[in-house]
């Protein structure tokens, strides 16, 4: 019988592991002279400024509806990739942007469809972070192609704008190789979670978009599909207009699962890849598409009788009047480069979770009680307790369901935390550790490959709301994805099934 390959999904997750036997002879030197630059630019078109727009309050503009329209579009690019701070780096400058990113290398761009309103006629613009301008690069109306390359998704039906982010891939590979696209999607999850967040600010609501025929999009866009590749597609409701005012839509479709492909060599592993999770064009306007519903299992994994259940219902995290100081977090949004290893309090982990997972709670701040993620079914979260008072050191499992923890291994791992998180003092000074991961093969089983682009955005967007959470409360954070994925857990006493897909920790910064 000829062999069965596994999937590409899970071939591809498997070969970009780190190991500490491998690890060391896979290390390369940077070569600085091909560091890509991490903004796109335009050789013609038309500048549309947004800066007018970007100190000023909303009352300000309150009797001029026009002005106030330009406000809020440029407040929501803003907080969702804007440039916040310029940092001097080896003989330069690095701008860093509303929305974090591994090394600093901003892999996403962020593009606007307008269908044609009184004030942003029809086209294609790049927002343009380093000016804080809206690039119109294309002046034709391309709305209902943006439609069929969705599949007639209902949520493009009555909205006028939508967001396109995508992946340039050579920003991150430069630096990570074949494992950057983990980071990538990661990357992709954390813009996402601003544009919801800033959503509320602005009132517009973003609609999640994750199945979409890939070349179709990257055409309309003319972006080549060699370097750059499409990720995700929001539709942007305007919850000023009650006819914008929408219900949830499908947000992920499957793809197809590969299982005969070729020996792909190192550096051309996660192209490929991405080509392979793409979803093709239906043939004979056939639009009877293999959809998925996200299972809704009514209890949460890992009940354990021996298990120790620790409630974790709190106090919401408050973001001040207006949200004003969820505008403010954003922007001074920083990951923690070291931490003190002093103890956080149970409250404030409690409060990190909540907000986090528990969306519902934040409706009466009028956040969106219900955000748009890919399937949050396919997403575990274990959490390594190292200094939280009133919490037994050892690494517990959050229940989002129940709203509780559950303990299933008692012990201090905060050596073995340095280790696994490839010696970096994060993880070892971390108060807390959080890992998100899924059971990569049931995923597959459900979704195709495209999975792993869902769960990686998936777990990047909760880890966003986490950073922002963080930050709020004065606590320091930081995303780690590069980790030895095996021995997280064997270490841990994770099952081996749940493949990792990002740490965040959390502690007191030094």
């Amino acid at each position: 019988m000829p062999e069965i390959h596994q999937s590409i999904a899970q071939h591809y997750h498997d070969r970009t592991k780190y190991d500490p036997q491998t690890l060391a002879s896979k290390s390369h030197n940077l070569d600085w002279a091909k560091q890509p630059v991490p903004f796109k630019e335009y050789k013609i078109g038309s500048d549309i400024d947004l800066k007018p727009y970007l100190e000023e309050t909303a009352a300000t503009f309150a009797h001029n509806q026009n002005a106030q329209w330009w406000w809020r579009l440029s407040q929501l690019l803003f907080h969702s990739y804007g440039l916040t701070a310029k940092m001097p780096s080896m003989g330069s400058a690095v701008y860093l942007r509303a929305a974090p990113s591994a090394g600093g290398l901003y892999p996403a761009e962020v593009y606007l469809v307008s269908r044609g309103t009184p004030l942003l006629p029809p086209g294609l613009y790049n927002y343009q972070c380093r000016t804080h301008s809206l690039m119109h690069f294309w002046e034709s109306d391309v709305w209902q192609n943006l439609q069929e390359a969705c599949f007639w998704h209902s949520s493009l039906e009555s909205t006028q704008l939508a967001i396109i982010t995508t992946a340039v891939f050579y920003r991150s590979a430069w630096r990570y190789e074949d494992r950057a696209y983990r980071r990538i999607l990661l990357d992709t999850g954390h813009l996402l979670g601003n544009i919801q967040l800033a959503g509320n600010i602005t009132d517009y609501r973003p609609y999640l978009i994750g199945g979409f025929v890939d070349k179709a999009v990257n055409d309309l866009l003319y972006i080549d599909q060699e370097q750059e590749g499409t990720t995700a597609v929001l539709a942007l409701a305007d919850l000023l207009d009650i006819r914008q005012n929408l219900p949830s839509g499908t947000t992920a479709l499957p793809s197809g699962t590969t299982t005969n492909y070729p020996s792909i060599p190192d550096g051309e592993l996660l192209k490929y890849f991405h080509l392979q999770t793409e979803i093709p064009a239906r043939t004979n306007g056939d639009l009877n598409l293999p959809t998925v519903q996200p299972e809704r299992s009514l209890e949460d994994k890992y009940n354990f009788s021996f298990c120790e259940k620790i409630p974790t219902d709190t106090t919401p995290i408050f973001w001040g009047k207006n949200l004003s100081e969820l505008a403010n977090t954003i922007y001074k949004r920083r990951s923690t480069r070291a931490y003190s290893g002093d103890n956080l309090s149970f409250d404030q982990l409690k409060a990190l979770l909540d907000f986090t997972y528990q969306p519902q709670n934040y409706s009466d701040q009028n956040l969106d009680p219900n955000p748009d993620y890919f399937d949050l079914n396919l997403i575990e979260t274990f959490i390594v307790v190292s200094g939280i008072q009133g919490l037994d050191t050892g690494c517990y499992y959050y229940a989002p369901k129940a709203q509780e923890l559950r303990q299933i291994r008692f012990k201090n791992f905060r050596r073995e935390l340095h280790f696994l998180c490839l010696g970096q003092e994060l993880g070892r000074d971390a108060a807390a550790v959080l890992f998100h991961t899924a059971d990569l093969k049931a995923a597959i089983a459900q979704y195709g490959d495209r999975v792993y682009r869902y769960l990686h955005t998936d777990a990047g967007i909760l880890g966003q709301r986490l950073n922002l959470g963080a930050i709020r409360l004065n606590l320091g954070v930081s995303g780690i994805a590069g980790f030895f994925d095996d021995q997280v857990n064997d270490v841990l006493g994770i099952p081996i099934d749940e493949a990792v897909i990002y740490i965040t920790t959390l502690g007191k910064p030094r």
